[in-house]
């Protein structure tokens, strides 16, 4: 049976203004790649003996459809197909989730204060037949608060995500696509700081793991996107995992991630550092180190913004974050600033 769930693309608006005075940005590529690229911010960009006067990430070429820009529709998904709640099992949402560790605004008429909150904005969402990254937040406000709620679980997000990954590989058409995958980090990146003129898929969960992005690569396995942002690894060191462990799911995530989707830029993130006492910054940065050999080895990018948000003590800069983990909405426009500059070379590459 042809599945109901359909995407309405539209226009996503609000360009950043890049965030002043910021580190580097390096980038690694692939093993077939020879280059370390630094860029500056404000500052001419060095790729080997060679200047380079503009942005060039000298990402490898991209196959598939041309670009064609957004076109703003009607929605097509019919409210009945639409279950007021996914299906849910028992399995508990991890405590992070309901607590407003990131108060992020996602637009003016509707001010997102915890999890729950969030999680029935983006099912409203998915009722007038779009999703949360490109519908307009003041029309969902009475439609979201007439829900029934209740104690949300992991599963309940991920079958949210599913819907949502469904609808934009139903709906996507030539439109291009980049998808965030990883924890709260990326589950709270404000919709309207995301880069525009293109469609956005959030797959981030509060709380998640490695191992639990492992399990759930499948939801999106129908999408095609042309970038994956991939971070996560903080709650594994809250958690008590291993390096070996967290290494070792990245390893399969991007193998996983490649296979899949074989004509995307995979973008490994480094895992950002915190001001929490129980979480070692120097450990940070040495499992950033062997991400960027895994990236190498696997055919992914290694996308370095560790830091863009260190302060003179190596932690987490302090107007950079909620609670010393969770980013404020300054952090995400740091975080915006590297986007940006990926997603506009690779505009300029059509």
């Amino acid at each position: 049976m042809r599945d109901p769930y359909l995407l309405a693309a539209g226009l996503l608006t609000g360009l950043a203004i890049p965030a002043s005075a910021l580190p580097h940005l390096s980038i690694v590529l692939p093993e077939s790649s020879r280059f370390l690229w630094d860029l500056k911010q404000g500052s001419q960009t060095i790729a080997s003996t060679k200047i380079i006067k503009s942005v060039d990430l000298s990402l490898p070429e991209l196959s598939g459809q041309a670009f064609q820009p957004l076109k703003s529709s009607q929605p097509i998904v019919s409210e009945k197909n639409v279950p007021s709640v996914p299906e849910f099992s028992s399995q508990g949402l991890p405590a992070t989730t309901e607590s407003s560790l990131n108060p992020s605004t996602q637009g003016a008429g509707l001010s997102l204060t915890s999890g729950n909150q969030l999680y029935y904005q983006r099912l409203a969402a998915l009722k007038t037949g779009q999703i949360y990254t490109r519908v307009n937040s003041d029309n969902l406000q009475s439609l979201w608060e007439s829900i029934k709620k209740r104690q949300l679980t992991y599963d309940d997000w991920k079958s949210l995500l599913a819907l949502e990954a469904r609808a934009i590989a139903q709906g996507q058409g030539a439109n291009h696509l980049s998808i965030l995958v990883g924890d709260s980090l990326s589950m709270w990146f404000p919709r309207e700081k995301l880069p525009a003129g293109k469609l956005w898929l959030n797959q981030g969960i509060s709380g998640d793991t490695s191992s639990g992005v492992l399990k759930r690569l499948g939801a999106f396995s129908a999408t095609r996107p042309d970038v994956i942002y991939l971070m996560a690894g903080i709650n594994d060191l809250r958690k008590g995992a291993s390096d070996e462990t967290i290494l070792h799911n990245y390893r399969r995530i991007v193998r996983r991630l490649r296979q899949t989707h074989s004509k995307a830029q995979i973008i490994v993130q480094s895992i950002l550092p915190t001001r929490l006492p129980k979480i070692s910054n120097s450990r940070i940065r040495h499992l950033n180190i062997q991400l960027t050999v895994i990236a190498k080895q696997e055919g992914a990018n290694y996308l370095n913004i560790y830091s863009w948000f260190t302060d003179i003590e190596g932690n987490l800069r302090p107007e950079l974050t909620t609670d010393g983990l969770h980013l404020s909405q300054e952090g995400y426009d740091v975080w915006r600033t590297a986007l940006q500059q990926i997603e506009y070379t690779l505009t300029q590459r059509e």
